[in-house]
């Protein structure tokens, strides 16, 4: 790895940690690179363009790194399981392939929040994670299209809290997460409530995600 690719890493670790400790809107560029033992105030901007920049880096080193996993680990299925199996553990991989402590799963927390990391998360969502949710969306069309969406929307927010608070009270004990374990748990929780059947069809829909 040559300097420059050192800088540009050591810039996105500390921005992670520092993102993920106190919220990205709290933290300037410049204490991102005091924090990554950077003497060039503008660092970020230098190496990333400027905040967005970062921000999209941070966002895809996660999203690539993610489908590489989704690639190795890709199943074929017949299910409702099987397909929520392989949109959910390539993420848990890739966090427990992580050194300890860790804060990517704060940070992407942190991410689906903020307005920016948020659009760029719908933006670039990965080929294989589109088609398999259109293939969830085909196992369940005997539910109603707006319910499905609705409850798809909920699936990366579930995951990905659930991954934050995981990581949080791993670092707080000081122990290893057990994120396969993790990913299994979340993966059957979110076949059942995907196929749940539909108690109402008064607003199909009521949580209007944006």
């Amino acid at each position: 790895m040559g300097r420059s690719e050192e800088a540009r890493t050591a810039l996105l670790d500390a921005a992670e940690r520092l993102f993920a400790e106190s919220g990205i809107a709290q933290i300037s560029d410049r204490r991102v690179a005091e924090a990554a033992g950077n003497t060039n105030h503008s660092a970020v901007r230098y190496y990333f363009d400027g905040r967005e920049g970062l921000l999209k880096a941070l966002i895809d080193r996660h999203t690539a790194a993610v489908e590489d996993q989704r690639h190795e680990m890709h199943e074929d299925t017949d299910s409702v399981l099987g397909d929520v199996r392989n949109l959910v553990m390539p993420a848990m991989k890739v966090l427990d392939m992580l050194p300890r402590p860790s804060w990517r799963a704060r940070f992407m927390g942190q991410a689906l929040h903020d307005p920016t990391t948020r659009q760029f998360l719908r933006d670039t969502a990965p080929r294989e994670a589109v088609r398999l949710g259109r293939s969830l969306a085909a196992r369940l069309a005997d539910l109603d299209p707006a319910v499905v969406t609705g409850r798809s929307v909920l699936i990366t927010r579930i995951v990905t809290s659930a991954a934050a608070e995981v990581e949080a009270g791993a670092e707080r004990d000081g122990q290893d997460p057990r994120w396969l374990a993790v990913g299994s748990f979340l993966s059957d929780a979110i076949a059942g409530m995907l196929a749940a059947p539909i108690s109402s069809t008064g607003n199909l829909n009521p949580l209007a995600m944006p």
